[in-house]
């Protein structure tokens, strides 16, 4: 299905989860999908076939199942390249997006990167933004304590969009690394001109596009983007792969992450030569099975259509701001209009702590939400917050569900009253 509607009611009918009942009897509603989303019966039967009758481990076995592990393995690599509108090679698999950004921050002032564009020390300034997720923002405080370098970060306004005050980015900066979409928020980062003023100052951009890869068309030339990191488990696909795309002459001119089998070349007792990449950021046995659920995940979601997924939440969202709005006391933190945002609502209720929100929602009306800073707690502070309730919404939602949640949130209401 390509056009620009769901057929919603037999996309759900792909995922099993939805065929359960909660205790009680209860419906699930599963607006948690910016945590992780739910998975179709593709990817669950790729994977579990690929277990059942041809798993073998990759790039080492001179067997009929060895043979078979790998081109499943990297035809999965060609299925994310062409997904993103990339080269195979520029296609790292890791396990998490986390673990995707520590890559790339591991290469800046590592002694083993004598590229300019990757030396870093004091005076050196590196650039992040008050609303990313803490893989975003950790990565680069321990960074900065290693070589002494300053971290920096863009503010955040009162309506969630980025403060982009010039001075932030200057000709000392030499990585901007931001989210294309809050995870609290929804708002879709201006990128493209982000990329613009961090090469202008001779600065690399790294993107953490978890929750923009999963819901929109992304591009990664388009974006004019250096390194993009993403994950599987919010792609309808399995938790432990991640991707790093990087453009081929940074990852050729950036060092291993990690040491061990399957990224050498040679090796001798004093000293290694290794891979090219990308199987050089690929040590050890890999996530075999998981990327080959990646892979059948990039079908899933190409077989739908990318512009069809965005239409339908760009309708869910909407629809969900305009009913939360009926609710008293209940303040949205983040856009309240459709321009550059996603389907992420987040939003706290006047007096009523998060957990008490999600609590009752799951136990009376079988509502899964997500409570607390969602690991984003700078993000919280600003807006001088210890949490929010978030409802996060994907191609196998509905209306009606944005209802029962509405529904539920007056009762909280009224238990609170």
């Amino acid at each position: 299905m390509t056009s620009t509607s769901l057929d919603v009611e037999r996309i759900r009918k792909d995922f099993p989860i939805f065929s359960r009942e909660l205790p009680d009897g209860r419906p699930l509603v599963y607006l948690d999908s910016g945590n992780s989303s739910q998975k179709p019966n593709l990817v669950i039967e790729t994977m579990r076939e690929h277990l059942a009758l041809h798993y073998s481990n990759v790039g080492r076995a001179m067997h009929v199942l060895g043979a078979e592990s790998t081109e499943a393995y990297e035809g999965a690599r060609d299925k994310v390249a062409a997904f993103v509108g990339a080269a195979r090679d520029e296609v790292v698999f890791t396990k998490n997006a986390s673990e995707a950004l520590n890559l790339v921050a591991y290469s800046f002032g590592n002694p083993a990167n004598t590229d300019p564009r990757f030396t870093l020390g004091p005076g050196d300034e590196i650039v992040v933004t008050e609303m990313e997720h803490h893989s975003n923002i950790v990565p680069w405080q321990l960074l900065a304590q290693r070589t002494g370098a300053t971290l920096k970060w863009f503010g955040v306004t009162d309506e969630g969009r980025l403060d982009l005050a010039d001075g932030v980015i200057t000709e000392r900066t030499k990585i901007v690394s931001v989210a294309h979409q809050s995870n609290v928020l929804g708002t879709v980062n201006p990128v493209v001109e982000l990329a613009r003023r961090a090469h202008e100052a001779g600065a690399l951009i790294l993107l953490d596009a978890s929750q923009s890869v999963p819901h929109h068309p992304v591009d990664v030339a388009a974006l004019d983007a250096d390194f993009v990191a993403f994950t599987g488990h919010k792609m309808v696909g399995p938790s432990g792969i991640g991707v790093l795309w990087a453009r081929a002459e940074l990852l050729d001119a950036m060092p291993p992450f990690l040491g061990g089998g399957e990224m050498i070349e040679a090796v001798w007792m004093d000293r290694s030569t290794y891979a090219p990449a990308p199987h050089k950021f690929e040590a050890g046995t890999p996530p075999i099975v998981e990327a080959i659920g990646l892979g059948a995940a990039v079908d899933y979601l190409t077989g739908v259509g990318l512009e069809a997924i965005e239409a339908h939440e760009r309708e869910l969202t909407r629809y969900a701001l305009e009913a939360l709005r009926e609710v008293p006391r209940l303040r949205v933190i983040g856009p309240e209009t459709l321009e550059a945002r996603g389907g992420t609502v987040s939003f706290t209720m006047e007096g009523i702590h998060p957990h008490d929100v999600g609590q009752i929602l799951d136990d009376q009306f079988g509502v899964a939400v997500r409570v607390g800073h969602h690991c984003a707690r700078p993000l919280h502070l600003r807006f001088g917050i210890p949490a929010t309730t978030r409802a996060s919404f994907y191609l196998y939602n509905t209306t009606g569900e944005i209802d029962a949640l509405v529904r539920g949130l007056h009762h909280v209401q009224k238990v609170f009253a």
